[in-house]
């Protein structure tokens, strides 16, 4: 088995279990997604397909003991690609893109690769995907905080809104109606465009029949 088929191994024994929306069917639409923009944008292949195989590896982590999965990922990465063989420069490069993608973050990143690793795993929170990922993650951090009683700050403000679709209303002005306007490359943002048309149909949709259901228990 090639690098690239032991990391996805690797990764997919890791988040085995993940109940949030973090799980290897988003590792494997974010590769996607790099490749996609990679063709279009360059940077180095090998550095970005790792990072994207390896970004999340820290989730479970998080979801144990708080603090930041990208620092948990990166550190963990690390540690992978040093067993594998990978010279300091590469590891270096792969732990730096991990470090800088999360959204909530704030990050913004130099290198090409790191910058294309940001953009695709802010378009896996758009479009239907994006839908899905929200509510199935919403529901899960509700459970959470239901079972254990942890919490995730950055998220407090729309997953533990009452009305679950008042805070998905919010969760769309927070997130992703606002993710076109901090991505880094032009072919990211063409994705995000058409995108982002099916969650704002979504939206529509789901208000309107929302408001039909007030007015009818009135």
């Amino acid at each position: 088995m090639d690098l690239i088929g032991k990391t996805r191994e690797f990764v997919a024994t890791f988040l085995e279990g993940e109940p949030s929306s973090h799980d290897m069917s988003h590792i494997n639409r974010v590769e996607a997604l790099c490749l996609e923009i990679q063709k279009e944008e360059g940077g180095d292949l090998l550095v970005l397909q790792l990072a994207a195989l390896l970004h999340d590896v820290g989730v479970i982590k998080e979801h144990e003991e708080g603090g930041d999965h990208a620092v948990y990922s990166a550190e963990i990465a690390s540690e992978f690609l040093s067993k594998m063989g990978l010279g300091k420069e590469v590891i270096e490069a792969v732990t730096g893109c991990i470090r800088t993608h999360r959204f909530s973050a704030g990050e913004s990143p130099e290198a090409l690769e790191a910058r294309i690793l940001q953009d695709a795993d802010r378009l896996d929170a758009l479009g239907a995907v994006g839908i899905f990922r929200a509510v199935l993650s919403m529901g899960a951090l509700r459970m959470l905080k239901y079972t254990t009683g942890m919490d995730k700050g950055s998220s407090k403000r729309t997953v533990y809104i009452e009305d679950p679709i008042e805070g998905f209303n919010e969760y769309m002005q927070y997130k992703p109606f606002t993710i076109p306007e901090k991505l880094n490359t032009d072919t990211a943002k063409k994705i995000a465009e058409e995108r982002l048309k099916i969650m704002c149909l979504y939206l529509e949709a789901l208000n309107l029949e929302a408001r039909t259901a007030n007015r009818g228990s009135k």
